[in-house]
């Protein structure tokens, strides 16, 4: 099996504790080799930037700005419903985070609280080994809802056309314009502005270590805002033996697919429940070739199904592992949710 079956309890946590430990990337080095690029960028503008898009992507577009206003996709109807429908799914959970303005009187003084939005924010787009129109949704409908009032999505050119579905997504979330530019040198540019390129105020979204890494260091200079610094993705499933293996195997693998240090984890009370898991991640990774190469070194290298002598231990080590992505899969899901501290 490509994932390995783990009889384990927290009494004994030495097959446990790597994993809670997970692998910490240090940006030490990679910071040392962003930082000419974004100087550079600052310096130099658009004719850096060019010179850094030919040497990493392989490819310099005609215009770094593509006005979204002007461009029309054309997707089928299946993928437009599905984005549609996302945006809407998306919206309607972001609205309810909305937060009211506030004032009291306190001994004749009136006091409050007011929210105002940024000016601008880019959202980053990864466009390495995969696109995903879902970050575009995510990141640009709360700030569309938060009132910001100029959004840029950033993603490196493509070899040929950009995918009308990346672009479709860009026009349903409602930002302004696409910024043909990755890595470093794409965050150094919305960062400062170029010639071309309006400077944003946030930097948000996930991307490559040097992405990150050219975050952290603008965000240290106080250049711009950033969210929070992106880790390898991971989903923690805890499950009992009323929980369907097709789903769960499904589950895991979604989150294999962003990359071969994605973590997926399984914790069940049943062992039953554990060996179809297993066997249904192993039928899915041979029917389901697609990214096969990478979801499979995923699973077998950060893939783990645990299997505790009951669900209080399963929801012990969830909270001692804090994933982002947690599912719960089990008779009483309400109630066991509720024993949940730390996930998100």
């Amino acid at each position: 099996m490509s994932i390995p079956i783990l009889q384990v309890s927290l009494k004994d946590r030495s097959i446990l504790d790597p994993v809670l430990k997970r692998a910490r990337e240090d940006l030490s080095s990679t910071l040392n080799l962003v930082k000419p690029i974004i100087e550079d960028v600052q310096k130099r503008g658009d004719a850096a930037l060019r010179d850094y898009t030919r040497k990493f992507d392989g490819t310099v577009p005609d215009s770094f700005v593509l006005e979204l206003s002007s461009l029309h996709p054309k997707i089928d109807s299946d993928l437009e419903n599905a984005l549609q429908k996302a945006a809407e799914n998306i919206q309607a959970f972001h609205k309810i985070q909305i937060p009211e303005d506030k004032e009291i009187t306190v001994h004749g003084n009136r006091l409050g609280i007011r929210h105002t939005p940024v000016e601008s924010v880019s959202v980053y787009a990864p466009g390495g080994k995969a696109l995903y129109p879902s970050t575009i949704l995510m990141g640009v409908i709360p700030a569309k809802l938060a009132g910001v009032k100029n959004i840029q999505i950033v993603t490196p050119p493509q070899q040929g056309a950009l995918p009308d579905g990346l672009i479709a997504a860009a026009k349903i979330a409602g930002a302004d314009r696409i910024i043909l530019a990755g890595g470093a040198q794409g965050i150094a540019a919305v960062a400062y502005g170029t010639e071309t390129i309006p400077a944003s105020e946030f930097v948000i979204g996930p991307g490559s270590k040097f992405v990150t890494a050219a975050k952290v260091f603008l965000s240290g200079q106080g250049v711009i805002g950033i969210d929070s610094p992106a880790g390898p993705s991971e989903v923690l499933v805890i499950a009992d033996d009323s929980a369907n293996p097709t789903w769960v195997a499904a589950d895991l693998l979604s989150q294999a697919e962003h990359g071969e240090d994605s973590v997926a984890i399984l914790c069940t009370d049943s062992l039953s429940l554990a060996q179809k898991v297993a066997e249904e991640v192993e039928k899915a990774l041979h029917e389901r070739p697609k990214r096969g190469e990478m979801k499979r070194k995923s699973i077998e290298d950060h893939g783990r199904i645990f299997v505790f002598p009951n669900l209080e231990e399963c929801f012990a080590f969830s909270d001692l592992f804090a994933p982002e992505h947690l599912e719960i899969q089990t008779k009483n899901y309400r109630e066991d949710l509720k024993k949940i501290r730390h996930a998100g």
